[in-house]
C-alpha cells in the first residue's frame, strides 16, 4: 500500500497507562461502527478486564470489531476471555500462536509488536504501550515509562488501511472503510501537524524505521532526544550518533538505568565507550524500567511508536512508528523528556567508564557482534512462516445437538 505524508493532524501525547486506557476506552466506548486493535500484550489483569468490558459493550450495540494478538506475548489468555468476545461477534485472531515444547514458549521471532487501535477510522491511537496494568505508575517498582499518542485526521486512514490489511480484515468491514460519509467532516484536518506513518516487516519494509532515524541523525542541527527502552542498533546508526554530535549537534540517549531484563543494560553499557568518547550524552533512567520509544530533533521532527533500536526490533518483529514534523507537539515531548532528564536520569560521565583493555575491548567487539547478528543467527534455526489464527465463536449447545442428530440421521440412512 502506497502511504505518504499527511497534513492537517491533531496529534496528543499520551504518558504512561493514567493517560493512554481511559482515552482507548473512552473512544471504544463512543465507537459507531468499528474498532480494530493490534497489540503485543493483553493480559487478563484489571487493563485487560477493562478493556474486555469495553469491547463486549461495543460489540453487542453492533460495533464491528477486530483484534489481532501477539502468541508470544498474550500466551494465557483463558478460553472464557476469548469465547466471550468471539461469541458476541468479535473477530479475534492470534499472531503466531504456537504450542509450549517442554512448558517453554518457542516462538520467540519475528514477533506482532505493534500497538494500534483506529475506531470509526477517525481516531488512532499509535505507541509502545501494552494492554496490562505494568503500564500504570501505581503498579509499583516495576511500573514502566512509556508513551503513546492520539492521532486524527488524514493519518488516521493510512493506519487503518494498514490494519486492515494486516489483519486480513473480513470483506465486510472494508463496506464501512470505503464510505467516508461515517466520517465527520471536521475531523478531516483537525490540526497543523503532519505525520508519516512508517512500519518494519519482514518483506518490503526490513529497515523503514531505522531509515527515518538515520535521515534524522544525518540532517539534525541543533539537538536530538533519543529515548529508547531497548538501545543495541547497528553501526549506520551508531554512527551517525557520532557523526551529529562531532559537528555540533547536541545529542543526548535516555536509556534503562533500572531495566526490565539484566540483558538489557549490559548490552547497552557495551556502547557507552564509543557514544561518550565520541560526545554523545548518555543518560540512565533510573526511577523505573523505561519502556518508551521516542526521540525528538531539532524544533520540529519527532517519533513515538512500538520500535526499540535493538536486532529484535530493527531485523524481526513487525513494528509501527508516527514520524511528526510539528512544533508544538515536538515541543511537548521535548519538555516531558527534559523532565525526565532533570528528575529521574543520572549521566554516564567519561570519567567513569571502564578502561579500554584489551580484554574489554575483545570482550566488547566478540559480544556487540553476537547481539548484532543475532537475527541471522536466529534464521539458521528450524524456521517457520507466522501464520495468523482466527479463533472462531464457541459451538452452541444446540447446535451441537443438531449436528448430533442429523449425524445420527445419516448413518441410519447409510
Amino acid at each position: 500500500m502506497t502511504i505518504s505524508w499527511r497534513d492537517g493532524n491533531r496529534i496528543k501525547l499520551l504518558e504512561n497507562g493514567e493517560e493512554f486506557f481511559p482515552r482507548v476506552f473512552g473512544a471504544i466506548r463512543r465507537a459507531q461502527h468499528s474498532v480494530l486493535l493490534e497489540t503485543f500484550i493483553l493480559f487478563e489483569d484489571d487493563v485487560g478486564n477493562a478493556l474486555h468490558r469495553e469491547l463486549l459493550a461495543a460489540a453487542q450495540r453492533g460495533v464491528k470489531i477486530e483484534m489481532m494478538v501477539d502468541g508470544y506475548g498474550s500466551p494465557d489468555l483463558s478460553d472464557e476471555f476469548v469465547s466471550s468476545l468471539t461469541s458476541a461477534g468479535v473477530r479475534f485472531l492470534y499472531y503466531d500462536p504456537r504450542p509450549l515444547v517442554m512448558g517453554m514458549r518457542t516462538n520467540v521471532f519475528r514477533r506482532l509488536h505493534r500497538k494500534i487501535v483506529v475506531v470509526d477510522g477517525v481516531i488512532a491511537f499509535v505507541g509502545g504501550i501494552n494492554f496490562s496494568a505494568e503500564h500504570n505508575s501505581d503498579y509499583g517498582p516495576q511500573a514502566k515509562q512509556d508513551y503513546a499518542i492520539e492521532v486524527k485526521g488524514p493519518i488516521v486512514d493510512d493506519i487503518g488501511r494498514y490494519v486492515q490489511a494486516a489483519i486480513g480484515s473480513e470483506a465486510n468491514t472494508r463496506r464501512w472503510w470505503g464510505h467516508r460519509s461515517h466520517r465527520p467532516t471536521v475531523n478531516q484536518r483537525p490540526g497543523d501537524a503532519q505525520a508519516l506513518f512508517v512500519y518494519r516487516d519482514n518483506d518490503e519494509h526490513r529497515d523503514d524505521i531505522e531509515q527515518h532515524y538515520l535521515e534524522m541523525l544525518s540532517k539534525a542541527k541543533q539537538d536530538v532526544i533519543i529515548a529508547n527502552a531497548y538501545f543495541f542498533p547497528g553501526y549506520r546508526l551508531l554512527r551517525e550518533m557520532k557523526n551529529a554530535a562531532q559537528r555540533g549537534v547536541r545529542v543526548r540517549l535516555i536509556v534503562q538505568g533500572e531495566p526490565d531484563m539484566p540483558i538489557v543494560k549490559v548490552g547497552a553499557e557495551l556502547l557507552y565507550n564509543y557514544l561518550v568518547e565520541g560526545g554523545v550524552e548518555v543518560y540512565e533512567y533510573i526511577r523505573r524500567p523505561l519502556h518508551g520509544k521516542v526521540a525528538v530533533a531539532d524544533r520540529q521532527w519527532a517519533t513515538v511508536g512500538s520500535s526499540n533500536l535493538d536486532p529484535l526490533s530493527l531485523s524481526l518483529n513487525l513494528e509501527a512508528n508516527l514520524i511528526i514534523h510539528d512544533r508544538q507537539f515536538n515541543q511537548t515531548l521535548r519538555d516531558n523528556l527534559e523532565r525526565l532528564l532533570q528528575e529521574d536520569c543520572v549521566r554516564v560521565q567519561e570519567d567513569k567508564l571502564p578502561k579500554r583493555t584489551w580484554l574489554q575491548l575483545s570482550k566488547s567487539v566478540i559480544v556487540f557482534h553476537f547481539l548484532r547478528h543475532f537475527p541471522a543467527i536466529a534464521g539458521w534455526l528450524p524456521a517457520h512462516t507466522p501464520k495468523v489464527k482466527q479463533v472462531p465463536p464457541p459451538v452452541q449447545p444446540e447446535l451441537e445437538t443438531q449436528d448430533r442428530v442429523e449425524s445420527d440421521n445419516q448413518r441410519v440412512k447409510s
